[in-house]
């Protein structure tokens, strides 16, 4: 289970570029008007062979009538509860002002590793610039320049260097399904409808969970670890943000998972919130099934579920062998049918594939399909083998693994997939110099 690393400060001073750096694509929105980041973003990165999930919070604006910001506050400072780590993120160019400040007296009350980051460090001579802000209290900072990434390494390396160790250690060598989903999609009711027993409080105000809390069920011939991502929410916290707590509850719980239940209200849609985490789940290389709750509510016709299955799989290309099961959480509509998958997928996920028989089935097929000439060059590829690895991973040795583009290891994974089903799982590809 890998860490959370939060990127905190006042609007403008980079912290969306910085993350963009980190995960290595361009997703969070850069630009030069203030508070322009009102969403959050998530993603995986790693550093030193360390993975670690990163959040780039909205800027942090004090005694501002704005009501998004007022909600961005809200957010950073759940962000530092919920956060292994903090990056705190300043700006050389404008130096200490007081938004700076109260973020600062946040952070020494905090009991986590905090690292300053003074951002635009691009010369010598601001270098020199950067020392005004020790009088914010935090002890030593970390100059970067976040657009070219100069100094980003040190800071990295201290970060992960203070990251918790994974913990290897599990009770029991059981499947673990986390349900995670939006607030009032029905993950409680899901849960309490599996157990059997109103064990989990269900309510109109999502609750949330500091750390992921396993529930052994082993009933009609199941038996896996559920992993709690419906907690109750503290009273001191209730008016606080229900997104940002549904997508912290979800990283926790999608990390500590084998298979993600991804449950959303079909009468609300697979909205952006319920994509971001369904490509969170994608991206730490979980089995995926999605659970299309309250379906008895929708008016029906004809070809509603093929076309409402036909959207989904859609908006989530290319990872499109994915499982959907239309569910009735309230009258009990295919819940069992929704368990009996996430089995499939784990024993998917799970599966190994033997040497011979992978060499059997794939070799023929890409000698009647080769991968495309480049440059006058014709690449062949000699072998597969699939990697020891936790997910399904495979290699295929060739004598010019650098000509193998993305669609012709798409085209093998389409392959691998229905040859040997791997349903509901992502798979990874790599081409090796034989």
């Amino acid at each position: 289970m890998s860490s959370i690393v939060a990127i905190v400060g006042r609007p403008n001073v980079g912290k969306s570029t910085f993350f963009n750096r980190l995960i290595q694509r361009r997703e969070a929105i850069v630009d030069s008007v203030s508070g322009v980041t009102r969403d959050r973003h998530y993603g995986k990165s790693d550093w030193n062979g360390k993975e670690f999930s990163v959040i780039d919070t909205g800027g942090y604006v004090v005694g501002s009538d704005d009501v998004f910001e007022a909600e961005i506050d809200r957010q950073v400072k759940l962000a530092i509860d919920e956060a292994d780590a903090i990056i705190f993120m300043v700006d050389v160019e404008f130096g200490v002002n007081p938004m700076d400040e109260e973020v600062a007296k946040l952070l020494r009350k905090v009991d986590k590793p905090v690292f300053l980051a003074v951002n635009k460090v691009d010369s010598a001579m601001r270098e020199e610039d950067a020392i005004e802000f020790y009088s914010l209290g935090l002890g030593e900072f970390y100059t970067i320049a976040g657009i070219s990434g100069s100094g980003t390494g040190d800071l990295l390396d201290a970060v992960v260097a203070a990251l918790p160790e994974e913990s290897e250690h599990k009770e029991e060598d059981l499947p673990r399904f986390a349900v995670v989903g939006r607030p009032n999609a029905g993950k409680s009711s899901f849960i309490n409808a599996l157990i059997g027993e109103e064990r989990y409080i269900v309510t109109d105000i999502a609750g949330t969970t500091r750390d992921s809390i396993d529930t052994r069920y082993n009933r009609f011939g199941f038996d896996f670890n559920l992993i709690d991502t419906a907690g109750i929410r503290r009273k001191t916290k209730v008016k606080e943000d229900v997104e940002f707590y549904s997508v912290m509850r979800s990283v926790r719980a999608i990390e500590h998972a084998d298979v993600c239940l991804v449950i959303f209200d079909a009468q609300r849609g697979f909205d952006g919130q319920v994509q971001n985490i369904f490509w969170l789940a994608q991206r730490n290389k979980k089995g995926i099934v999605i659970l299309v709750n309250k379906w008895d509510l929708v008016t029906k016709e004809t070809q509603t579920l093929k076309e409402y299955e036909a959207k989904i799989r859609q908006e989530i290309e290319p990872f499109t062998d994915v499982p959907i099961v239309f569910i009735s959480v309230l009258n009990k509509q295919r819940i069992f049918k929704a368990i009996e998958t996430a089995v499939e997928v784990y024993k998917n996920r799970s599966k190994k594939i033997k040497t011979r028989k992978l060499n059997d089935v794939m070799l023929p097929l890409i000698e009647h399909n080769p991968p495309p000439a480049t440059k006058g060059k014709y690449v062949k590829i000699k072998f597969v083998t699939q990697l020891p690895t936790p997910t399904p991973q495979f290699a295929f040795f060739c004598n010019l693994p650098q000509y193998v583009k993305d669609p012709y290891k798409r085209y093998l994974e389409n392959k691998l997939r229905k040859e040997f089903d791997f349903t509901g799982v992502p798979i990874s590809v790599y081409m090796r110099k034989k």
